[in-house]
């Protein structure tokens, strides 16, 4: 495996699903301190109405306060369509992330619109985004199964991946929203991007709904996925899929990492003193395994 970028998602997909909205002061507490870990990217949150999903509506005033701030992370937000976007370059997002559900029934859900106005839709949003010089990464989700409609052929993906790539767009997301993948699905679908484009940059976003989250990152770190994104403790689900359940836990997945001697720059104990904290906010232990079992201390080589 090459270099992993480690792309922390708690603050948007560890918290969406939540009741009890967490103050603006605690996340930016949560947010500053997994930035400095040393962690590549940070998602704030999305730029979706504030009457629908309370937990992200103050993603545009925790942009503003982090804008005025030096981090080690680049900062991401998710947009949904057009007016998410405009919200997004008003307040400075360096990173804007973008997607499309393979699932005809979880896009209507989740967006109002079927899977192939949506595809016409974010790539014109995406494009616009680039457009405005801003980092853009384009993500398929349901990628790997669909609560509602349960397998998604392979073709529909690799379908609207072909279309992100034709517009391109090569900084690309395999969402696994349903937490339906399995570690072989994973390995195929990230070498089936990449025979498409060798340059893509391809990062793996999974749910450790069933029990195979952890197995089908590696899955996809061995397949050549650049990049994975994780939530502190294992936090989080999309509220809009059948079953919601829990991300691969960013420490677990740097505690394996190190293990291996890769990305020994992170501070993990950091992300575990995060996700300690997160635990203690709700009120319930979290899926994650690390932060409560404490990591095995690596070296760090000389």
């Amino acid at each position: 495996m090459s270099h992993i970028f480690i792309h922390e998602v708690g603050p948007r997909d560890g918290l969406q699903a939540e009741s009890s909205v967490v103050p603006t002061a605690t996340k930016l507490d949560w947010i500053r301190r997994v930035a400095a870990s040393g962690v590549d990217i940070v998602q704030v949150g999305s730029f979706v109405r504030g009457d629908k999903m309370p937990q992200m509506a103050d993603t545009d005033e925790l942009f503003r306060i982090l804008a005025k701030e030096t981090h080690r992370a680049t900062l991401s937000g998710l947009v949904l369509n057009e007016k998410g976007l405009e919200r997004a370059l008003e307040v400075g997002v360096g990173l804007i992330c973008l997607g499309v559900s393979a699932s005809d029934t979880h896009s209507r859900k989740n967006t109002g619109m079927s899977t192939e106005d949506a595809t016409r839709r974010i790539i014109a949003t995406a494009l616009a985004a680039k457009t405005a010089g801003r980092r853009v990464q384009v993500s398929v989700q349901s990628a790997f199964g669909c609560g509602f409609e349960g397998p998604i052929p392979e073709e529909r993906v690799l379908g609207i991946v072909a279309a992100y790539l034709e517009a391109g767009l090569t900084s690309i997301s395999l969402a696994d929203t349903a937490g339906h993948a399995h570690p072989a699905q994973v390995r195929r679908y990230v070498q089936q991007v990449l025979a498409l484009d060798p340059a893509a940059e391809v990062t793996a976003h999974i749910h450790d709904t069933y029990g195979l989250g952890m197995a089908s990152v590696y899955a996809a770190m061995e397949a050549g996925a650049r990049a994975i994104e994780t939530s502190f403790g294992g936090l989080g689900g999309c509220p809009f899929t059948k079953v919601a359940a829990g991300n691969v836990a960013t420490e677990d997945l740097v505690h394996g990492l190190q293990r291996m001697g890769q990305r020994l720059d992170i501070d993990l104990n950091a992300l575990v003193s995060v996700s300690r904290d997160v635990a203690v906010h709700f009120c319930r232990d979290l899926p994650g395994c690390v932060y409560k079992t404490g990591p095995i201390v690596t070296k760090v080589q000389a």
